[in-house]
C-alpha cells in the first residue's frame, strides 16, 4: 500500500472491477453458453437411456390416444393392465434421434427469432405482403410470430437461411421418424400416410387462420348445443334398441351418422381450443422474454451504478495526514495571513491551492510559537528565582506569626472566634486522605454559607495518619525491623491458610485512622450524626448514622426499622441501598482474599452509598474504567441537595415514629389542617397496625399486581392495617418507600364480608385503592406532607363506610339493616359495573362519583 506524505497529492485509482464489452462479443458469449448447454443435455440423454425410453413410450401412448376413438379406448384398456405399446430398441433409438432434431430445431428457431429482430422495416413489410398473398391451397406451414428476444442469442439469420435449415431438418426428421400406424378393429394396417392425412394437415393449418375469425363465446355455445344434441341422439338410439324392432335399423343408422357428425364438430372445436391455447402460450412466452430482457438490462445498469457508488465512496473516504491538523478558519486565514502566503487571487476559486496555502500559514505560525516558547522558558527561570527569594523571606516570618497567635488566644476566647481551633483542624486536615479532605472542605464551606448549625469535625489518631504519610524509605526500615522481630517470635509456629486469609481480609478492609463527622440539626433540636470513613485499599468511603432525638420518645413495636442505621439512609437516591461497593475493581480484590460481598461487613465498616462517594469527589465510571481521583467540583455539586435530603429523611422518619405510636393504639392522628378532607362522622375504625417482612408480603394473594409492577422491593418497609365495622373487616397491606413522603405509600386491599373481595374480583375495591393510591395528592395536607399516611388510612375508613352503606339490603332477612345509610350520596351506583360514590365534596358534605 502506498503511504502518502503530509503534503502529497492523492494518486488516482488504476484498477476497475468490470469491463464493458461490445454487443457482438456479448452475443458470441451467450451463443457459446447455449451450445454448451445443449451438448451437456445430449450427453445426459446418452448416459440415461432409461429416461429417454420412458419419454418415448409416453409420447407413443399420446399419439395412439389421438388416433381416434377406437385407438383411444384400446390404449386406455391396455394401459390399465400395464401392457404398453411394445417398442423395439431400434424404434426407441429413432425416436430419441428425432427428439434431438426437434431440440436443435427449437434452438435454431430461437436464434432465427433473435436475428429477425434486426431486419430493416422494409424487409418486414415485404414479408407481411408475402404472407398476405399466401393461398390456403398451397400446403405449407404458417410461420410463427417472432418474439422480441433479448440480445443474448446473437443476430437473426436471413429468411433464406432459416427456410433452408427448416426444410433440411424437416426432411431429416421425416426420414428418421417411423410412419405412424393406426390400428382399427376391422380395418387393415396402414404403413404410410395416405392422401386424406395430408388433407387433414392442410385443414389443420388452415384452422389457425380461422381461429382469429371465430368468436370463442359462440364456439362455447356451439359446444354446449352439440353435447345436448349428442346426448339426445344417444338417448333415442338407446330407446330404439330397447324396442327391438327390425324396422328401426335405418333410423338407428341415421342417428349414428348424425352422432358422428356431432363428434366431428366436437373434435373441430377441440382443435380450435388447442390452437387458441397455443397462441396464448406463445404470446405469454413472448411477453416473458421481453420482461427477462429488460430485467437483464436493469441488473447490468444497477451493477454499474453500485460499482460507481463504491468508487465514489472510496474517493470520499480517502484521508490524508493533513486532515488531522486543526487549521484556522478560512475567514481568519485571509484576515491574518500575508498576501504572499494567502494568494487570494489564486486560492479563492481553487480549494486545493487554498489548502496548501493554509498549511504553509500553519507552518509559519508554529515556527513563531516555537520562538515564543523559548522566550517563555527564560522568563520562567527568572520568576522561579524570585519565588525562592520570597520563600526564604516567608520562612523567616513564620516564627513571628506564631508568637502573635499565641498572644491573641485570650482575645479569641472573649470574642467567641476560635481561630486557633480552626487552625488546628486545618492542620489535622492535611493528613486526611484526598476523599475525606474534599468532604471536610466542602462541608465546612456549605456550613459557613448555608447552614450555620452544621458542625464538621475530624476524629481519629493523628499520629497514625502521620505515620502513613512518611516516605517509603523510612517505612521500609521500620517494616524490616518489625519483620525481624516477628520472625524471631514465630519461628516455631507456622500460620495456617485460614489465618492468612483472615489477615489478608483485615488488611484489605483496613480503614484510615482519621474520620470526618458531620452533625445535622433539625428545627426541633434532633441531631443526625454522620461519621465518614475511608477504606484505603478499596478506595471507597463509608458512613455510619446515629440519631439523637430532642426529647425522649416511646419506641413503638412497628417503628423498629424507622431509625435503625441500616434503613435510615437507605435509598436516599433511587436504587442506592448501600449493600454493594460502587468501585468495580473491588470485586477482583475480593476474589483474591475470599470475600463474597461487602454486605457481610457493612455493620462494622459502614455503608458505601454512592452519594457518600460523590460527597468525597469519587466517581467510578462503568463504561470506561480509569484511575479515580477526588474531584472537589463533583462534591460541591452534590453537597447542598444531599444535605437537604438528609434533613428531610430525618424529619419524615421522626414524624412517622410519632404516628406509629398512635396507630398501634388504634388512633388516627389527623391534624386540624386536614379535617376538611373527611366527613364529621366516621364509623369504621383502625383496630390493628403491625409491621411484617417482605417475604410475608409476597405470599399475600392480593399483592401480586404491586410486586409485578416493581413497586415492592426488599429495601422498602411493609405494614399491615386492619379496619373493622361490624362483621366487615378490611385488610390493607402497605408498602412504605424509603423516600416517604415524596414517594407515597402503596395500599393493597382485601375485604372479608360476604366472601373475600379484592381488586381482581370487585371493581369497587379497585376504586377504593385508587382513592388512596392515585388521588393521594388530595391527602398530602400542608407541606412537607408528613401526614400523608394517616390521611390515607382515614380515607380508607371513609370509603369502607360508603361501600357498606350503599350495599343493597337483602329483604328476605328479617331485622334491621346491618349498615344503615348515614352518608349523603347523590347516586348510590353508576354504570354497568355498579361503581359507588367515594369522592367527598367539601363543604357540601355529600359523596359523588369521580
Amino acid at each position: 500500500m502506498e503511504i502518502l506524505g503530509e503534503f502529497d497529492n492523492e494518486s488516482p485509482l488504476y484498477v476497475s472491477f468490470c469491463k464493458r464489452i461490445s454487443p457482438e462479443a456479448f452475443e458470441r458469449q451467450s451463443l457459446t453458453y447455449t451450445q454448451k448447454s445443449l451438448e451437456e443435455l445430449y450427453t445426459q440423454m446418452e448416459r440415461n437411456p432409461g429416461v429417454c425410453e420412458r419419454l418415448v413410450r409416453k409420447r407413443k401412448q399420446l399419439e395412439n390416444e389421438e388416433g381416434g376413438l377406437a385407438s383411444y379406448l384400446k390404449t386406455k384398456f391396455f394401459s390399465m393392465f400395464n401392457h404398453g405399446s411394445a417398442l423395439k430398441q431400434e424404434e426407441i433409438q429413432e425416436e430419441v434421434e428425432h427428439l434431438k432434431c426437434e431440440m436443435k430445431r427449437v434452438s435454431t428457431y430461437a436464434l432465427a427469432a433473435k436475428r429477425v429482430s434486426h431486419w430493416p422495416l422494409e424487409r418486414k413489410a415485404r414479408k407481411n405482403i408475402q404472407l398476405e398473398r399466401f393461398s390456403p391451397s398451397q400446403p405449407r406451414l404458417s410461420e410463427p410470430a417472432v418474439p422480441a428476444m433479448p440480445k443474448i442469442f446473437g443476430p437473426y439469420p436471413t429468411p433464406a437461411t432459416v427456410n433452408l435449415k427448416e426444410e433440411k431438418m424437416s426432411s431429416d426428421s421425416s426420414k428418421k421418424r417411423k410412419p405412424k400406424v393406426i390400428r382399427t378393429d376391422g380395418g387393415p394396417q396402414e404403413g404410410k400416410r395416405s392422401r386424406p392425412d395430408a388433407d387433414q394437415d392442410t385443414r389443420y393449418y388452415s384452422e389457425e387462420a380461422e381461429v382469429d375469425l371465430r368468436d370463442p363465446s359462440k364456439d362455447y355455445e356451439l359446444y354446449k348445443q352439440t353435447c345436448q344434441d349428442l346426448q339426445k341422439l344417444m338417448a333415442e338410439i338407446q330407446e330404439l334398441k330397447s324396442k327391438g324392432n327390425k324396422d328401426s335399423t335405418a333410423e338407428i343408422e341415421e342417428r349414428r351418422i348424425q352422432s358422428c357428425v356431432h363428434f366431428m364438430t366436437l373434435k373441430k372445436l377441440n382443435r380450435l381450443a388447442h390452437i387458441r391455447l397455443k397462441k396464448g402460450r406463445d404470446q405469454t412466452h413472448e411477453a416473458k422474454q421481453k420482461v427477462d430482457a429488460y430485467h437483464l438490462q436493469l441488473q447490468n445498469l444497477l451493477y454499474e451504478v453500485m460499482h460507481l457508488q463504491k468508487e465514489i465512496t472510496k474517493c470520499l473516504e480517502f484521508k490524508s495526514k493533513h486532515e488531522e491538523i486543526e487549521l484556522v478558519s478560512i475567514e481568519e486565514f485571509y484576515k491574518e495571513a500575508p498576501p504572499e502566503i494567502s494568494k487570494p487571487e489564486v486560492t479563492t476559486d481553487d480549494p486545493h491551492q487554498q489548502t496548501l496555502s493554509r498549511l504553509d500559514w500553519e507552518l509559519e505560525q508554529r515556527k513563531r510559537l516555537a520562538e515564543k516558547y523559548k522566550e517563555c522558558l527564560a522568563n520562567k527561570e527568572k520568576i522561579l528565582k524570585e519565588i525562592e527569594v520570597k520563600k526564604e523571606y516567608l520562612s523567616n516570618l513564620q516564627p513571628r506569626l506564631n508568637s502573635i497567635m499565641q498572644a491573641s488566644l485570650p482575645v479569641q476566647e472573649y470574642l467567641s472566634m476560635p481561630f486557633d481551633q480552626v487552625h488546628k483542624q486545618y492542620e489535622t486536615a492535611r493528613h486526611l486522605p484526598p476523599p475525606l479532605y474534599v468532604l471536610f472542605v466542602q462541608a465546612s464551606a456549605y456550613g459557613q454559607a448555608c447552614d450555620k448549625k452544621l458542625a464538621v469535625a475530624i476524629e481519629g489518631n493523628v499520629e497514625e495518619a502521620k505515620a502513613l504519610c512518611k516516605p517509603p524509605e523510612d517505612s521500609q526500615d521500620d517494616e524490616s525491623d518489625s519483620d525481624a522481630e516477628e520472625e524471631q517470635n514465630t519461628k516455631r509456629r507456622r500460620p495456617t491458610l485460614g489465618v492468612q486469609l483472615d489477615d489478608k481480609r483485615k488488611e484489605m478492609l483496613k480503614r484510615h485512622p482519621l474520620s470526618v463527622t458531620i452533625d445535622l440539626k433539625c428545627k426541633d433540636g434532633s441531631v443526625l450524626l454522620l461519621t465518614f470513613y475511608y477504606l484505603m485499599n478499596l478506595n471507597v468511603m463509608t458512613v455510619k448514622a446515629k440519631v439523637t432525638a430532642a426529647t425522649e420518645m416511646t419506641m413503638p413495636i412497628s417503628a423498629g426499622d424507622l431509625l435503625s442505621p441500616d434503613s435510615l439512609l437507605s435509598c436516599l437516591y433511587p436504587g442506592d441501598h448501600g449493600k454493594r461497593t460502587p468501585n468495580p475493581a473491588n470485586q477482583f480484590q475480593f476474589d483474591k482474599v475470599g470475600i463474597l460481598t461487602l454486605s457481610d461487613y457493612v455493620t462494622e465498616l459502614g455503608h458505601p452509598y454512592v452519594w457518600v462517594q460523590k460527597l468525597g469527589g469519587l466517581h467510578f465510571p462503568k463504561d470506561q474504567p480509569q484511575p479515580v481521583v477526588a474531584d472537589s467540583s463533583l462534591s460541591a455539586s452534590h453537597m447542598e441537595r444531599t444535605m437537604k435530603l438528609l434533613k428531610m429523611r430525618l424529619e419524615s422518619r421522626l414524624a412517622l415514629h410519632k404516628q406509629f405510636a398512635s396507630l398501634e393504639h388504634g388512633i388516627l392522628p389527623v391534624s386540624s389542617e386536614c379535617q376538611h378532607l373527611f366527613p364529621a362522622k366516621i364509623v369504621s375504625r383502625l383496630v390493628k397496625w403491625i409491621a411484617f417482612t417482605y417475604e410475608d408480603y409476597l405470599e399475600l394473594p392480593y399483592t401480586k399486581d404491586v410486586v409485578e409492577a416493581g413497586l415492592a422491593e426488599d429495601t422498602h418497609l411493609y405494614y399491615m392495617a386492619l379496619i373493622e365495622r361490624g362483621t366487615a373487616k378490611l385488610q390493607a397491606a402497605v408498602v412504605l418507600n424509603p423516600g416517604y413522603s415524596s414517594v407515597p405509600p402503596v395500599f393493597s386491599l382485601c375485604l372479608n364480608w360476604k366472601g373475600e373481595k379484592t381488586s381482581s374480583n370487585d371493581d369497587n375495591i379497585r376504586s377504593m385503592e385508587s382513592e388512596v393510591n392515585v388521588y393521594y395528592k388530595e391527602l398530602c395536607g400542608p407541606k412537607p406532607g408528613y401526614q400523608l399516611l394517616t390521611n390515607q388510612l382515614q380515607r380508607l375508613c371513609v370509603v369502607l363506610d360508603v361501600y357498606l352503606e350503599t350495599e343493597t339490603h337483602d329483604n328476605s332477612v328479617e331485622g334491621p339493616k346491618e349498615f344503615p345509610q348515614e352518608k349523603m350520596c347523590l347516586r348510590l351506583v353508576r354504570g354497568p359495573s355498579r361503581m359507588k360514590p367515594f369522592r367527598f365534596n367539601y363543604p357540601q358534605g355529600f359523596f359523588s362519583h369521580r
